[in-house]
């Protein structure tokens, strides 16, 4: 009978990886959030920003591969280490030297933890967890790292409130050194009890297994449904709905506290359901969402609607399960990696699309996106097999 209970999951190196995840992101979110608006403040023209946010964007995709290979070379747990200590030297970039330049700069160095650090992360769960309890370990992953964009960003807006935009920037810079130096030493005391395992000694291609370009091709439909309409949500709440950007904030809430709520029915019917119910789930509430918002135009309609949002979450860690499971055991860094590579580039124009069929009618930006993700959705319940394929050793 398999134990389905998370006990132990706090223990050893994922309880170390779950604590990192909180505290690093915690110390990011108090000023990360706001740096457009320190951008501008440093005089940076809209352009600027814009662009800025494309680079984000780029290196989340880009940094994956890699990430993945480093993962397989090094071991996720010296891995781990590495792109935490290259987070940590852009953090104190930022303190050092608050300019334009820096941020530019130092952006590639503190996307190192978030972005090259996935594969890592994937690779270390997939390690220490039977595959009965990588459900409830994506979901804890999951979970702790939505809760610092829930608790730190109004203990940021408050520090730049305080002090000013400068020096409240700049104290959530140093909070984010002292949180990731000491994050990292509790890594590596953790870390230091376990070997490690280094698995890409010899050069070879790496390619997705069928199962995983299956999921790819499905999941890739459902991340356009997301991305056309993603930055308009904003847009449609205060100006076709008419509502005020304090109501956006609360609706913002509503979604990101649903999706924590809704993590805890995966971990209990973790044993009990296949991953691919899970899956399609969440997918179809991809598909619902955009549905849901153009429909509404009251606080309360779309009130709903965001809570339906929040829902997409619901099977999240059971695709990560799925995609750990069937990535073999001595390359699933570089097939993590390369398949959120390719997702993240697929999808990277989601966002000018979506302004496009925007500046032709509000509505087609969400219809179009509700039909992508049906497609995505038939596409995981017709091809997507119950279980992933064995781990292969």
């Amino acid at each position: 009978m398999l134990d389905r209970r998370p006990r132990g999951l706090l223990r050893g190196s994922v309880g170390a990886l779950a604590a990192g995840l909180f505290v690093y992101g915690f110390g990011q979110e108090l000023w990360f959030r706001f740096l457009p608006a320190f951008l501008r403040h440093l005089g940076a023209t809209p352009l600027g920003v814009g662009v800025f946010g494309t680079l984000k964007d780029f290196l989340d995709a880009a940094y994956a591969w890699p990430g993945g290979v480093l993962t397989d070379r090094l071991g996720s747990r010296r891995a781990l280490l590495l792109f935490g200590g290259l987070t940590l030297c852009g953090f104190v970039a930022y303190l050092a030297s608050p300019t334009v330049p820096v941020l530019f700069a130092g952006l590639f160095l503190v996307m190192a933890w978030p972005a090259l650090g996935l594969p890592a992360t994937f690779s270390l769960i997939g390690e220490e967890l039977s595959r009965e309890r990588r459900i409830a370990g994506f979901t804890l992953q999951a979970v702790l790292k939505r809760l610092p964009i829930v608790l730190a960003p109004p203990l940021g807006g408050f520090l730049i409130g305080h002090f000013g935009i400068r020096a409240g920037m700049r104290t959530g810079f140093a909070i984010s050194v002292v949180l990731a130096l000491a994050t990292l030493a509790a890594l590596r005391l953790a870390f230091r009890s376990r070997k490690e395992v280094s698995r890409a000694r010899t050069p070879g291609r790496v390619t997705l297994p069928p199962v995983l370009r299956r999921l790819l091709a499905a999941d890739i439909l459902i991340r356009l449904c997301e991305g056309l309409p993603d930055v308009f949500l904003v847009v449609w709440v205060l100006e076709v709905a008419g509502l005020t950007p304090a109501r956006f904030g609360v609706l913002t809430s509503i979604l990101t506290a649903t999706a924590i709520v809704s993590y805890a029915p995966a971990v209990a019917l973790a044993g009990r359901a296949e991953k691919k119910s899970f899956i399609v789930l969440t997918y179809a509430f991809f598909t619902i969402f955009p549905l849901a918002v153009v429909l509404s135009r009251s606080f309360g309609a779309l009130a709903v609607a965001f809570a339906i949002g929040g829902l997409r979450e619901i099977g999240e860690p059971a695709r990560k399960a799925f995609i750990v499971d069937a990535a073999p055991e001595e390359a699933r860094g570089r097939v993590v990696g390369l398949y959120y590579s390719l997702r993240g580039f697929s999808v990277a124009g989601a966002a000018a699309v979506g302004g496009l069929l925007w500046s032709i009618r509000p509505e087609l930006t969400f219809l179009v996106a509700a039909l992508l993700g049906a497609f995505g959705t038939l596409g995981a319940a017709l091809f997507l097999p119950r279980a992933a394929a064995p781990d292969r050793c």
